[in-house]
Parts: structure tokens; C-alpha cells; sequence
């Protein structure tokens, strides 16, 4: 079986995923970072948690223990491989019921995994039961220290001998046990002492057939001793009278005493409340919440000046943006005006040189009509001055077309320059220009006011604050003037609080204290004791001489009834041979069950000396192994191991006469003792070989034996998935260069 993934909102874990690797795991966090609870959701995935197991005192039930810190419903899920297949497992709530409902269905589907259920999940994924899975494979809580249990003894068991131990040496004797004590539990309990008990019953019934005949004779006699024993017990009551009433007098004084000092107590207290008076409850708890609100104003006041930061630095970021050297000083309103009115202005010069331009093609062309007309008049009619006419005619026309087309150039280039100015071309381009000017404006404009309205709210709740602030030390200046800051006000509504409390229990003594004195008032105490009277004490207590006066003042007739009772008993005892014959029967039956008493004890004594000769060799390959594990843990140190049946360990170095208990071993030595005897039961008793946790397992371990225990967990890696969980560095400093070791940091 390996571990691919596991999900869990489980305590502090709210939707946490581990994923560790396939061979040994290195997962690191600080101190409460996580790691025992990452454990105990491994061993709740697998046996599921104990609804019936209850808080006590100094411990807290898994239930309630890793209850979701979040608040959200306990749940959890575990991805693994099993048997070659991919199975999910989950658990959840059902009802109140703390991982109540479960499934396991083979990954990526919903086909249920046959005969997995919630009540087998961990015997059978990790082929061992929750007692010898927290003893082995689940070192979840720091401690390697190891106990036996029933179902751990039992495979131990089948090491020594050559098969399978189906009852282990305790269930064996627990059994002889449970027997004996049906014989026999002590002298009140079982069927002997129920047959002994029996057999008195007969056998007084036969002596009383000879004792009630004498007992007539004695209850006269016992007349006159009931009479004398009546006057004298009557004697001694009236003095227990006497002492009464001295006593119920000093009551009443002691009483008095303690009335005072419970007056002088309420008198002082109430003195404090007159010099100091402070409001009642209800404001003084209204206080502490105003105190409790400063806090969550200092919160929101950070906040927003974090808030204030961002959103001033959001607004020069879009300020700078929106500086443009074409629109110098001006608004995006007004630069968009600005370009309307120089587009109107192009487009005008544009109009007026087109205008001209046509000027000058008309003028030009009238020029060549006239001097054409005039040349062919003139030659035609033979005219001179009209040719020259016509000449000067062009010559005029020709000048003031050229004049026309000069002033058509210089309005183009009027208009031209007003772009040129900008930077652009044609009148479209400035108006985009504008455009896009007067929106990083407009989005200046919004960071500055957004900006604002942060800012606004900052003081508005810092002003609420300081308001806030000076109103509660008001209030307590009120009744604690020497109140400075909020720190003495806090002390100061607490102080005023309990004065509260103080003051009515003080009254509540005083009032008890009085209802005292009134009540021994009624039973008639005086306020002022006599002097004390020497009178004789009695031999018996006042209790003892009233039941004894009462007795001796019934004893007469009481020994009328008996004599009477005694007479009735002679004629209804029966016949005395019968009595005989059931005592006889009784002997029998109570002689066979004492026989029975003895061989149960002798089977007890041989099972125990069976016991302690078993226990002479006691799993010598569970021994054998422990001590290979320990050598190298140890650098061959300790050569050898034996283990107990209670598996207490004992340790031998090569030159020890005798061995060791691991009592006398320091932490570290008695840690790596327990981490080899879990590793060897591990691999000698769980067949289906599960994942191995250890949670600050080698946290005692010095350098070189960390070292050399990383290299024996990565070795037995190999077979068997290992997940190390650590609060330090080392580990990972050791495995920096081991292939194969998977990280997580949590």
C-alpha cells in the first residue's frame, strides 16, 4: 500500500493537500505548522474516529479535538494504491456524526471497492488492527515508548512458536480467571461463599431449634437489665441537654463575630464605591464595547491609509500620463476646442486657396482670350497698337494671376502651419489627437477624485476615532481620573466591573451572616453565654445515648414480642431431619466446588510458570532483529536486545555481564531502543507492509545517529513508504544528496 495524496479539512487544516512521494518523505514545518495533525487525519482516514470517547479532564476527544478551526464540516480524502489499483477514500459528516459517512471507490470512478467498509478500512489496507497499528507502524505523537496489547502479543506470539496463536497468554488467563471468580471472587461473591452462606443459613436454623427454648429464660432476665439501662441513659440525655444549650451560646457568639466582619468588609467596599462611583453594568459593559470598536477603527484607519497610498500614487501615475507638450496648461475640454476652432481654421485657408487658385486659372485664361482676340483683330485689320494692346492686356492679366496664386500658396500654408503646429497632418488626426488628451484628463480626473473620496474616509473615521477616544476617557475620568490612556481604561472598566461583583458578595455574606444569627436566635441562643456549667460527661455521645434510650425504653416490649416470636419460631421450624438432610446436601455441593476452586488455581500457577518460561524466549527473530536495528542506530554499541512480554526493553553492549533495562538509557538511547523494536514489528508482523509515520521521532537523536537512522529509514524506504515528519533542519541536511527522498515543506 502507498499513499499518493491526502485531503483534509481537519483542525487547523482547512483544504490542505499532501502529496508524498513513493519511498521515504521528508516533510518539514515549524512548531504548529501542521504535522501531528496530518497524522492524526492518516489514522482517522484509516480506523475512523471514536464518537464514544469523552473530554476529561487535561485531554480532549478526537471529536472535539480537530473540529475544523474554519468552522466547516470535518472531511477528508485519501488517494493510494493498493493491491495495483488507485482507491479513493473518503469521509465526511453524517448528521452530528464526525466522519459518519464514508466510501472508497477505485480512482477516477464511482465504482465502489468490494467489501471496504468503514469499520474494516484500516485492518484491511494495513492488515492489522488500530491497537497494533498505533504501536508500529504510527509514531504520531512524538513518543516511541511501547506497550503490549492482546492482538500485538498474540503475533509476536506466533514468532516463537512454528503457527498461529489464536489466544494469547492474558485472554488464557483472563479466561481461568472469569471461572475462578464464578467459584470464588472473595468472601461475599461467587458460589461458594453462596453455598457456605446457605449452609450457615440451615445450620443456625438447626441451633436455633435448641436456643429458643433458652431464650425465654434470657429475655426475662434482660426485664430488669432494660429498666436499669433506661433511668440511667435518661440521666445522661438531660445533661446532653445542659451541654446543648452552652454550645448553641457559643454558636451564637462565633455567629455575632463573623456578622461583624462580614458588616466591616460590605461597609468598606461600599465606602470605595461612594468615593469612586462608576455607572451601572449596562454602561460599563457599553464602555468596554466603544474600547473593543476603537480597534476595529485603528484596523479600518490602516487600511485606508494602505488603501490612501495606492490610490494617491494610482492618481500621479495618471496625472503624468496625461501631461501633453501640444496642449500646454490646458483642459481636455478646452484642447478639444482648441483643435475644433484650428480645424475650422485649416479647412477655411484650404476653401480660400482653392478659391484663388480658380482665380488664377480664370485670370490667366482671360489674359490668352483677349491677347488671342486682339492679336487676330490686329493682324486681320492690320492694326499694330491693337496687338500691342492685347499684349499689355496679358501682360496685366498675367501679373495679377500671379499675384492671385502667390496669395493661394500662403493660405494653404497658413492653414498647413496650424497643423504643423500639432504634429499632424490633416485635420483628422488632430482631432483624435484632442481626443485621446481629453481621456487620460478625464482619467486623471478620476484617480484625483477617487483618491479624495479615500482620503475623506480616512479622516472621517479617524476623526470618528479621536472622537470616539476622548469620549471614553471622559467616561472613566468620571470615576478614574488617573486614567491616561487606553490601556488604564481598560484596567479601570474591569476594575469597576468585579468592584461590582465584590460589593454583592460582600452583601450577600452579610445578609447570610445575619439569617444566621436570627435562625439560632429562633432556636433559643442568648445573645450573652452563661457561664459555662461543669457538668458530668456522659460515656456515650448525644446520638448514641438517643438511640440507646430509645432502645432500652422498647426493650420491654420487645422482649415480650421475642418471647412471643420464640414460641411461633419452635412450631414453624419444621422437622429437624429435613434440616439435617439439606445441611448434608449442601456439604456435598460446597466440598465440589472447593475442589474445583483449587485445580483453577493450580491451572492459573502452571499457565504462570508456562508464562515466565515463554517469556525466557521470547520472539528471538523479533529480538534479533530489534538488536540489528539498535547496532545500527547505535554505531554497533549495543549488540544485543530482549525484549519482555510487556516489551520493556533491555540492551547489552559487547562488554556487559548483564543486560540493561532501558530505564537506565538516556532519552535519546531509549528513543532509538523503541524506533528499532517499532521497525521490527513493523516488518516482521504487518504482512500488508502500510505507510510508516514518524512525527519528531528522531528529535533526541545526536548528529551521528540521526544520520545513520535517515540511512536505515531510506533503506527500509525501499519496501515500505515512510513519511518523516520534522520541525527541524537537520533531516534535510542529511538527505541533501540521498536520491529518492521526497520534499515537502507545509
Amino acid at each position: 500500500m502507498r499513499i499518493k495524496s491526502m485531503t483534509a479539512t481537519f483542525g487547523r487544516l482547512d483544504r490542505a493537500r499532501l502529496e508524498p512521494g513513493p519511498g521515504l518523505t521528508l516533510i518539514h514545518a515549524p512548531n504548529e505548522g501542521g504535522k501531528s495533525t496530518w497524522a492524526a487525519f492518516w489514522r482517522a482516514m484509516l480506523y475512523g474516529i471514536d464518537t464514544r470517547d469523552r473530554d476529561k479532564k487535561g485531554y480532549l476527544a478526537d471529536k472535539n479535538r480537530y473540529q475544523p478551526w474554519s468552522g466547516a464540516p470535518m472531511e477528508g480524502e485519501l488517494t493510494l494504491e493498493y493491491e495495483g489499483r488507485d482507491i479513493t477514500i473518503r469521509r465526511g459528516p453524517r448528521g452530528s456524526t464526525p466522519f459518519g459517512a464514508f466510501s472508497a471507490v477505485y480512482t477516477g470512478t464511482q465504482e465502489p471497492v468490494p467489501g471496504l467498509t468503514a469499520a474494516n478500512c484500516g485492518e484491511l489496507l494495513t492488515g492489522v488492527g488500530a491497537e497494533v497499528f498505533t504501536r508500529s507502524a504510527f509514531l504520531g505523537d512524538g513518543n516511541l515508548s511501547l506497550t503490549t496489547a492482546p492482538e500485538l502479543e498474540r503475533r509476536i506470539a506466533a514468532l516463537v512458536t512454528s503457527g498461529t496463536e489464536d489466544v494469547s497468554f492474558s485472554q488464557a488467563m483472563d479466561r481461568l480467571r472469569e471461572w475462578k471468580n464464578r467459584r470464588q471472587v472473595n468472601r461475599s461473591v461467587g458460589e461458594i461463599p453462596r453455598l457456605e452462606a446457605e449452609l450457615a443459613q440451615v445450620r443456625e436454623e438447626l441451633e436455633q431449634l435448641e436456643n429458643t427454648s433458652a431464650t425465654v429464660t434470657r429475655l426475662e432476665g434482660d426485664w430488669a437489665v432494660a429498666e436499669r439501662r433506661r433511668d440511667t441513659l435518661a440521666r445522661q440525655e438531660r445533661a446532653y441537654q445542659a451541654l446543648a444549650r452552652q454550645e448553641l451560646s457559643q454558636r451564637r457568639a462565633q455567629a455575632e463575630e463573623e456578622y461583624q466582619a462580614a458588616r466591616t468588609q460590605l461597609d468598606s467596599l461600599e465606602a470605595d464605591h461612594s468615593a469612586h462611583p462608576a455607572p451601572d453594568r449596562e454602561a460599563l459593559k457599553k464602555a468596554q464595547g466603544e474600547l473593543q470598536y476603537l480597534k476595529v477603527l485603528e484596523e479600518e484607519i490602516k487600511q485606508g491609509e494602505t488603501a490612501l497610498k495606492d490610490a494617491e500614487a494610482g492618481s500621479e501615475k495618471a496625472k503624468a500620463a496625461a501631461k501633453d507638450e501640444h496642449f500646454p496648461g490646458l483642459s481636455g475640454e478646452e484642447a478639444v476646442a482648441n483643435t475644433s476652432s484650428g480645424c475650422v481654421e485649416y479647412q477655411a485657408g484650404a476653401d480660400r486657396a482653392k478659391k484663388l487658385k480658380r482665380w488664377f486659372l480664370l485670370l490667366h485664361l482671360l489674359g490668352m482670350l483677349g491677347l488671342t482676340a486682339l492679336l487676330l483683330w490686329g493682324v486681320t485689320q492690320k492694326i499694330i497698337p491693337c496687338i500691342w494692346l492685347g499684349a499689355g492686356i496679358y501682360v496685366v492679366l498675367a501679373l495679377v494671376s500671379i499675384l492671385v496664386l502667390f496669395r493661394s500658396k500662403a493660405a494653404r500654408k497658413k492653414a498647413e502651419a496650424g497643423l504643423k503646429r500639432y504634429g499632424v497632418q490633416t485635420p483628422e488626426e488632430l482631432t483624435a489627437l484632442a481626443q485621446d488628451y481629453r481621456e487620460r484628463c478625464q482619467a486623471a480626473e478620476k484617480a484625483a477624485h477617487e483618491a479624495e473620496v479615500i482620503k475623506n474616509a480616512v479622516a472621517e473615521r479617524q476623526s470618528k476615532l479621536d472622537d470616539t477616544r476622548q469620549q471614553l476617557l471622559d467616561f472613566v475620568h468620571a470615576f478614574a481620573p488617573e486614567v491616561k490612556d487606553l490601556f488604564g481604561c481598560s484596567a479601570a472598566l474591569s476594575r469597576a466591573l468585579n468592584l461590582d461583583h465584590d460589593l454583592a458578595l460582600a452583601r450577600e455574606r452579610t445578609s447570610a451572616s445575619r439569617r444566621r444569627l436570627n435562625d439560632l436566635d429562633a432556636q433559643g441562643s442568648q445573645a450573652e453565654a452563661e457561664e459555662d456549667a461543669q457538668l458530668p460527661l456522659p460515656d456515650l455521645n448525644p446520638e448514641e445515648t438517643a438511640r440507646a434510650l430509645g432502645l432500652a425504653n422498647g426493650r420491654l416490649e420487645q422482649v415480650s414480642a421475642q418471647l412471643n416470636q420464640a414460641r411461633g419460631s419452635l412450631q414453624a421450624m419444621g422437622n429437624p431431619a429435613a434440616l439435617a438432610a439439606r445441611a448434608e446436601e449442601l456439604e456435598d455441593k460446597l466440598s465440589r466446588r472447593r475442589l474445583e476452586f483449587d485445580a483453577l488455581t493450580a491451572a492459573m500457577d502452571a499457565l504462570t510458570q508456562a508464562n515466565a518460561r515463554l517469556q525466557e524466549r521470547f520472539s528471538p527473530e523479533l529480538n534479533r532483529l530489534t538488536g540489528e536495528y539498535m547496532a545500527r542506530l547505535t554505531g554497533a554499541k549495543y549488540s544485543a536486545v530482549s525484549l519482555t512480554r510487556e516489551l520493556e526493553g533491555f540492551v547489552r553492549t559487547g562488554g556487559d555481564v548483564l543486560p540493561r533495562s532501558a530505564l537506565y538509557l538516556s532519552r535519546g538511547a531509549a528513543d532509538q531502543l523503541y524506533l528499532a523494536v517499532r521497525l521490527a514489528v513493523c516488518r516482521l508482523c504487518l504482512p500488508e507492509k502500510p505507510p510508516i509515520l514518524l512525527d519528531d521521532a528522531l528529535a533526541a537523536f545526536d548528529d551521528a545517529r540521526l544520520e545513520a537512522a535517515l540511512e536505515l529509514l531510506w533503506e527500509l524506504s525501499g519496501e515500505q513508504q515512510l513519511l518523516l515528519f520534522t520541525c527541524q533542519k537537520r533531516e534535510g541536511e542529511v538527505l541533501g544528496s540521498t536520491p529518492g527522498v521526497a520534499r515537502v515543506e507545509l
